[in-house]
Parts: C-alpha cells; sequence; structure tokens
C-alpha cells in the first residue's frame, strides 16, 4: 500500500479535523502508512494554547474519531488508529508552525533538489509568504517554498525542550522515589491504596 495519497489523505483530513475542533483541538497532521496487513491512520492533535494533548485528551479524541470512522468508514481495509499529540521533535505540518518554532533548529526535506541538495539543517528563521526560511550552520539563509516541502521536523535539542515543558508532572515525584531504590531488573508495580 505504501503512504496514502494525497487526495486520499485530503479527504481524511476533511472528515477528521471538523472532530478536532469539536474538542477544541487543532489537527497537526493525518498520515495513513504500512501495509495492507499492517496499515496505521496517524492522527496528530494538540490543544492550541498548550501545543500538547493530554492522555485522557487522545483517549477522547480516540474514541470520537473510531466512532466516526466506524460510520463513515473511509478506508477500504482494516487499520489501526493512532492519535497522539506531535512530541517535543514536533513535524512541522502548517505554515504557522514555522513562525511559532522560530529560533529552534529543524530539518527540511524538499520533494525535489534545490540549491543542489534535498536536505537542509539549520534554525528556523520563520516563514515569508509562502516560503519557510532557514539559517545553516554557515549563516546561510535559505528560502524553501512551502509547495516543495515534503517533510519537516523540529529537532531536539535543550533549548527546545525548554520551551516544551510538560503539562503535567503529577505522579512523578512518587514514580522517580519509587525506581531510585530498585535494581534495573526489579518490576515495576503500583501501589494499591
Amino acid at each position: 500500500m505504501g503512504d496514502a495519497g494525497l487526495a486520499e489523505i485530503a479527504a481524511l483530513t476533511a472528515l477528521i479535523e471538523p472532530e478536532c475542533r469539536a474538542l477544541g483541538f487543532a489537527l497537526v497532521r493525518v498520515k495513513l502508512f504500512g501495509g495492507a496487513d499492517d496499515a496505521t491512520l496517524q492522527v496528530m492533535a494538540e490543544r492550541p494554547d498548550t501545543r500538547q494533548l493530554t492522555i485522557d485528551d487522545c483517549t477522547a479524541l480516540s474514541h470520537r474519531l473510531s466512532d466516526l470512522l466506524d460510520r463513515e468508514d473511509p478506508i477500504e481495509h482494516a487499520y489501526r488508529l493512532e492519535v497522539s499529540s506531535p512530541g517535543i521533535d514536533r513535524p512541522l505540518t502548517r505554515p504557522a508552525d514555522y513562525a511559532d518554532w522560530a529560533g529552534h533548529e529543524a530539518r527540511v526535506s524538499l520533494a525535489e533538489k534545490r540549491d543542489g541538495r534535498k536536505q537542509f539543517k539549520g534554525v528556523l528563521a520563520g516563514i515569508e509568504g509562502e516560503a519557510v526560511l532557514i539559517d545553516d550552520a554557515h549563516g546561510v539563509r535559505h528560502t524553501l517554498p512551502l509547495a516543495a516541502i515534503e517533510d519537516a521536523k523540529l529537532l531536539l535539542t535543550d533549548r527546545l525542550i525548554a520551551a516544551t515543558a510538560p503539562l503535567s508532572t503529577d505522579g512523578a515525584e512518587e514514580f522517580e522515589t519509587a525506581l531510585a531504590g530498585a535494581s534495573p531488573t526489579d518490576p515495576i508495580t503500583e501501589d494499591e491504596d
């Protein structure tokens, strides 16, 4: 099967995006990949105010999308639904992503060569009209047309980690304390109150 065609992704996006919005989420990406025997429909979404989703958010969206996809049946074969937050080293899929994450390192892949190459790595300098600006390690600014971008994602750096603090760390201290006295081969168990 390979990756789904643009028309199929556009149809899935048109179906899925209103469901995301109804829950107050912004759709980041819809991707259908894998073979006929192991297809996965990946839906990434985020809360516009936090740029993340909680586990409860993912569960709510997954249930809502499962009901919709069962009713509409837009995919002809079996598939697995995967709903997630885009994560720290997130894909850049919308024009606003390039502006919002300016100042952070990214890797951009083009469909065809430009300036003698298809891969660009550097610091995002924002967006200008229909083009992404990226400054490479040599200080050269490259202007890459949005339409030419095949794939783009943020790179994991200390600066990015600092900019994307978790929504909640409730329970993390107890988990770390419980693990502190355990050996690497001990099973992890939860205390029942």
